[in-house]
């Protein structure tokens, strides 16, 4: 799916005194404007593999207008003083829209940007199709009437451990709980986050926007609505969420599952939902096939070194694992495929490089005292947004398992495809590998 849309240029529009940035992708037949919370950065979200398919997979069935408002990304910062109240945020949105040309369309607005697309709903009803909100509230803070709010004390909790913990790993888990399972983007959305703002700035434009109440524009909505909401974050319960699609003529209501409050993989579905609601057909899974090389690892003897060591050493020592194997593949211009709890799946798209990149993690890994058994395999595989599956993907496991201790095997077609890269490589006889027919020639890279 990826290959379908590009990465679209910045452009800026001036609201008042301050300049606001957005791009325009896709040419679908849906006008589509993301209008997404603080932490926004339509620079560096490209970035980012996991962040850019998202935009990718919204750009797919619409011409999809992504901005940020002003205090956040790469529009004009706010200061701490004079944070824009919600009407004025909506000029933002009116601004983006006229200088892209969009007459009707569609809002996604997502966390914070779900208030200023509700209330630009209300205001220009001619101007909005449709109206879908993800993991948002009309109000955040508790109240007679709104006792489904956060109590003031909780949010001087969240406010000050946004000034302290503003794009830390601890805070990125907290509004991404999948993340635990994916350090290098927890890594790269904590530094997007500290890209886009600063912590006393979040935690003002927080304080802001927390004492807001847009609940009298939701009787005016006159949109088609969809809510989308998350039934397992602590910061946003999903009774935000239902009680939108309850004051909201017409709404319906879907709990996504998990608790992932940004786009992060976990939440590529809402882009089904998304398109199903503006198009009436979910989008088909694109698969593309590819020749590349296949790059598999596996700790040796993991589990009797995690009983060794004790829970907290085992899992340092497998964060260290991880950080030194993620450097060589950003070296070796790899791609990191998937994770195996104790080893890694990769792909590249020249087999030299990935022997290279393949000699340099058991240097790098050896060096932490873990040994780890290698196996390579060149063959054709498809590619399903951000995984790959084939049979080449399993006889790379397959090889792998066959190693020794800090050895390299690869099949024939490997060897054969690098013949005069100066590579050299041991014989090491015909195989059997499970479940795959046939028997397998494989070669052990000369270190």
């Amino acid at each position: 799916m990826s290959s379908m849309v590009g990465r679209p240029e910045t452009r800026y529009v001036a609201v008042g005194d301050a300049d606001v940035a957005y791009q325009v992708l896709g040419n679908g037949p849906v006008d589509l404007l993301y209008c997404w919370g603080l932490g926004s950065h339509v620079e560096l979200w490209w970035e980012s593999p996991a962040l850019s398919e998202f935009l990718i997979r919204l750009a797919s069935f619409s011409r999809l207008i992504f901005f940020d408002r002003r205090g956040t990304g790469a529009s004009d910062s706010v200061t701490r003083t004079a944070i824009p109240t919600w009407e004025e945020w909506t000029e933002d949105v009116l601004a983006v829209l006229d200088v892209v040309g969009s007459k009707r369309t569609a809002i996604l607005g997502g966390l914070d940007g779900g208030s200023i697309a509700m209330l630009f709903a209300a205001m220009h009803p001619e101007l909005v199709s449709a109206l879908i909100l993800l993991n948002t509230s009309p109000r955040f803070l508790k109240a007679d009437d709104y006792p489904i709010g956060a109590p003031p004390e909780v949010v001087d909790v969240l406010l000050e451990t946004l000034v302290t913990r503003w794009g830390s790993a601890e805070f990125v888990r907290l509004v991404n709980p999948s993340l635990d399972d994916n350090a290098e983007l927890a890594r790269y959305w904590g530094m997007t986050m500290r890209s886009s703002v600063t912590p006393r700035n979040a935690a003002a434009q927080y304080n802001s926007i927390v004492r807001n109440d847009v609940r009298q524009a939701l009787p005016l909505i006159q949109a088609p609505t969809l809510v989308l909401h998350v039934g397992q974050n602590p910061l946003l319960p999903i009774a935000y969420g239902r009680y939108l699609a309850e004051h909201i003529d017409g709404a319906t209501f879907v709990e996504l599952p998990g608790g992932d409050l940004g786009p992060t993989p976990a939440n590529y579905p809402v882009t089904d939902e998304v398109a199903e609601f503006l198009t009436g057909e979910r989008p088909l899974v694109e698969i593309e096939r590819i020749l590349t090389t296949v790059l598999f690892t596996d700790i040796v003897s993991s589990t009797e070194r995690a009983v060794s060591l004790g829970d907290q050493r085992w899992r340092d020592l497998l964060d260290a694992h991880d950080r030194a194997v993620r450097e060589q593949l950003r070296r070796f211009r790899g791609r990191e495929i998937n994770t195996t709890g104790d080893g890694f799946v990769t792909s590249f798209d020249g087999p030299a490089r990935a022997i290279r990149c393949a000699e340099a993690i058991v240097e790098a890994t050896g060096k932490l005292g873990i040994g780890l058994r290698v196996g390579l395999h060149t063959g054709e595989c498809e590619i399903r947004g951000d995984d790959l599956g084939g049979l080449a993907v399993h006889i790379a496991a397959r090889v792998a398992a066959t190693a020794d201790p800090g050895e390299i095997l690869v099949s024939q077609m490997v060897k054969d495809l690098v013949v005069g890269s100066g590579i050299n490589f041991t014989e090491c006889g015909e195989h059997d590998l499970k479940g795959i027919p046939g028997s397998w020639r494989l070669f052990g890279v000369a270190i």
